[in-house]
């Protein structure tokens, strides 16, 4: 375990997301492309600009994908 692992986030860069909820780096720019990906925002201008996801849009994210899973075992169990 690493010694950031216990560290709570006020934003976490992609790899930092990505780390923390097990998905590829890949995968969060295809969800964001799909638009299903958490918000996010930009630090500094063009080329040397940093992505930041903040903790809150990290966890209205999750209990988003937790209540699009939730309808769509509904909806094929019904």
């Amino acid at each position: 375990m690493s010694e950031h692992s216990n560290t709570t986030h006020a934003a976490y860069t992609v790899p930092e997301f990505c780390v923390a909820h097990r998905i590829a780096r890949s995968a969060l720019y295809k969800l964001w492309q799909e638009g299903n990906g958490p918000r996010r925002f930009q630090i500094g201008p063009g080329r040397s600009s940093k992505v930041l996801i903040s903790a809150e849009a990290a966890a209205d994210w999750r209990r988003e994908r937790e209540a699009a899973t939730k309808q769509r075992a509904n909806s094929q169990a019904a």
